[in-house]
């Protein structure tokens, strides 16, 4: 089965990216969303979980 990774779309710049190279999970369940283009970053992004 071939799953396709989910695409995540920059707030900033609406450029589309693979969800594993923008997400950064930490282990105190803060999420960080990092832009590679335009290097737009957002932190500490609530979750279901905290």
């Amino acid at each position: 089965m071939n799953m396709e990774e989910p695409l995540v779309h920059c707030p900033k710049c609406g450029e589309e990216h693979p969800i594993q190279s923008v997400l950064t999970a930490q282990s105190n369940q803060n999420v960080i969303f990092e832009c590679p283009k335009c290097g737009y970053e957002k932190r500490n992004i609530l979750t279901s979980k905290g």
